[in-house]
């Protein structure tokens, strides 16, 4: 018998069961406030309230032409700045709601993992584009993809268990029903 319901091996096993803890989503929120600082400074370059773009790797004009490129200009916003409202979404999402929003709080457990896989889909889509078409790098461009990547693989499981708990809810709704 477990000292604390719902710590043991059952607990942990069962996906209805746990819920993701702060020491989890802490981490990604810092992660996503990271991706949030360096996606401000590079919308600062694009922007020009900063000259060039800080980059030991591939150098200042390798950079200057991945964030002067015809796909960051494609939208009336820098993409930076895209990214950069993306990445404020997944701090406010990652900090929302209590220590049970898996359960308690489907809705916004869902709709982060909607932000995340987006900017995921996004990062990798910019990283293969930097190399593949424009032949060039930007460090911090990949550092931010790399962050964008790692959130959404990280927050995969709290997804999936709010779906499967979304699933039972509608499951049990519909039996009720009929």
């Amino acid at each position: 018998m477990d000292a604390i319901p719902g710590t043991g091996d059952a607990a942990r096993a069962s996906p209805q069961a746990r819920a993701p803890r702060w020491g989890e989503r802490l981490p990604l929120a810092v992660a996503a406030a990271c991706g949030l600082a360096i996606a401000t400074y590079l919308t600062l370059v694009q922007v020009g309230v900063v000259a060039r773009a800080w980059d030991p790797l591939f150098g200042p004009a390798s950079s200057g032409r991945v964030l002067r490129s015809a796909l960051a200009r494609a939208l009336p916003v820098p993409d930076a700045a895209v990214g950069a409202l993306g990445y404020a979404l997944e701090v406010a999402l990652a900090l929302a709601g209590g220590p049970d929003r898996t359960r308690a709080g489907t809705r916004v457990a869902l709709a982060y993992g909607v932000v995340a896989a987006l900017l995921g889909v996004a990062a990798l889509f910019l990283a293969a584009w930097q190399g593949a078409v424009l032949r060039s790098g930007c460090t911090l461009c990949l550092c931010s993809a790399a962050i964008s990547v790692a959130i959404a693989v990280a927050s995969w499981r709290e997804v999936r268990d709010a779906a499967g708990m979304l699933a039972r809810r509608w499951r049990s709704f519909e039996h009720q029903r009929a």
